[in-house]
C-alpha cells in the first residue's frame, strides 16, 4: 500500500512541475511579445528627455552641471575656443572642449551634456574659416546644453570666447533640421560659411523623433552663423 502512495506522490510532483514550467514559458512569451509591440509603438515618437529609462546610452554621460569654479578654472591655449555663450538659449560660458572623431568616423561629443565640443580640424575663432561645434540635447534623464537649439533663428547671436579673452560674435543666418540619412552629406555645407568670404560657426545637435531601434534621434539640427564683430 505504501508503495502505491509513494508512486502517486511522484506522479503528482511531476505534474505540478510540468504545469509550472508551462506557465513560466507562457510568461516569457508574453514578455517578449509585449517588448516587441512596445518598441514598435515607440518608434518615431517624441521624447521629453533624451532616452527612455530602459535604453542605456552607448557612452557614459555626465548629467551634472560643472560648478562655477570648474568653469572659471577651465583654460585653453590663447587662440583656441574656450567658452560658448548663446543668450537666447540661456547658455552662458559653456566650456568648449577640443574633439575629434570616434571609431565610426562621426564627430565626437563631450561626455558632460553641459559642455560642447569643438572639432579640432575645423577653423579657430579669428581664423577666417568655419568653426564646427556640437553638443548633446540631453542625457538619459536630464536635458542638455543644446536642448533648445532648434529655437535659434535669423539674427540671433552666438558668442565664442577664446583662451586669450577675446570674444567673437556671430549672427545666425539659417537653422535647418536634416534627416539623419542626409546628415553626413550635409556636413559639406555645414563646414562652409553661409556667406562666402565671411568667418562662420556651425552648431550641431540631435533633434526630431527618437528611434528605439537605431538608439538615436532621426534628425540633426544645424545652425549656421557668420561673424559680425
Amino acid at each position: 500500500m505504501s508503495l502505491k502512495i509513494k508512486g502517486w506522490r511522484k506522479i503528482i510532483k511531476i505534474i505540478v512541475w510540468s504545469v509550472v514550467a508551462v506557465l513560466f514559458l507562457i510568461f516569457l512569451i508574453k514578455v517578449a511579445t509585449f517588448e516587441t509591440n512596445y518598441y514598435n509603438e515607440k518608434e518615431g515618437s517624441e521624447r521629453v528627455v533624451i532616452e527612455e529609462i530602459l535604453a542605456e546610452p552607448e557612452e557614459e554621460l555626465i548629467e551634472e552641471e560643472p560648478t562655477e569654479e570648474e568653469v572659471h578654472e577651465y583654460t585653453v591655449a590663447p587662440d583656441r575656443p574656450r567658452y560658448l555663450t548663446v543668450p537666447k538659449l540661456g547658455i552662458n560660458k559653456a566650456r568648449i572642449l577640443p574633439m575629434g572623431v570616434n571609431s565610426r568616423g562621426e564627430l565626437s561629443t563631450p561626455n558632460n551634456i553641459f559642455d560642447v565640443g569643438w572639432y579640432e580640424a575645423s577653423s579657430l575663432p579669428g581664423g577666417g574659416g568655419t568653426l564646427i561645434i556640437d553638443g548633446h540635447n540631453g542625457g538619459p534623464h536630464v536635458l542638455g546644453v543644446f536642448k533648445n537649439l532648434p529655437d535659434l533663428g535669423y539674427g540671433d547671436i552666438i558668442e565664442v570666447e577664446r583662451g586669450d579673452g577675446l570674444v567673437f560674435k556671430y549672427k545666425v543666418i539659417d537653422s535647418k533640421s536634416i534627416p539623419l540619412s542626409e546628415a553626413d552629406a550635409y556636413m559639406a555645407v555645414a563646414a562652409r560659411s553661409p556667406e562666402p568670404g565671411k568667418e562662420s560657426v556651425t552648431l550641431i545637435s540631435c533633434t526630431g523623433e527618437w528611434s528605439q531601434q537605431q538608439r538615436t534621434y532621426l534628425s540633426r539640427q544645424f545652425v549656421r552663423a557668420v561673424f559680425t564683430e
